[in-house]
């Protein structure tokens, strides 16, 4: 791959669990010199495996979204993200995509119809 990508939250839950969904997202997010981690990705990940499997696992799960390159929230980036008629995170996720010119990997609809989205219908 050599185009920079962005793999939404679900993504990750998925590829995390080993679902069979996994193998979908494990291009984009193993392909770690051209994934971009928006920083809301982390808390919205970390904070469900926490109330899952606790502080420990959650941790690990951090450690392992940040081999790609974490992209913190700064002022620009919430303005752009006003932008999008969707929830926060995934505003801030789309948003941080669009700056990077990245591709983002989802199965959430409301990403469904976006320019530059891979969606894998549930």
């Amino acid at each position: 791959m050599n185009r920079l990508n962005v793999v939404d939250s679900s993504g990750w839950l998925e590829y995390l669990a080993d679902t069979d969904r996994a193998a979908w997202f494990t291009e984009p997010i193993e392909d770690t010199e051209n994934l971009i981690v928006p920083v809301i990705s982390i808390y919205e990940v970390c904070k469900k495996v926490l109330r899952e499997r606790g502080e420990n696992e959650a941790l690990q799960v951090a450690s392992v979204m940040q081999s790609g390159r974490v992209v913190d929230l700064d002022a620009a980036l919430a303005v752009e993200a006003i932008r999008h008629r969707m929830p926060l995170a995934d505003s801030i996720i789309y948003a941080t995509a669009l700056r990077f010119r990245a591709t983002v990997w989802t199965q959430d609809e409301d990403f469904k119809e976006l320019p530059n989205v891979r969606f894998y219908p549930s």
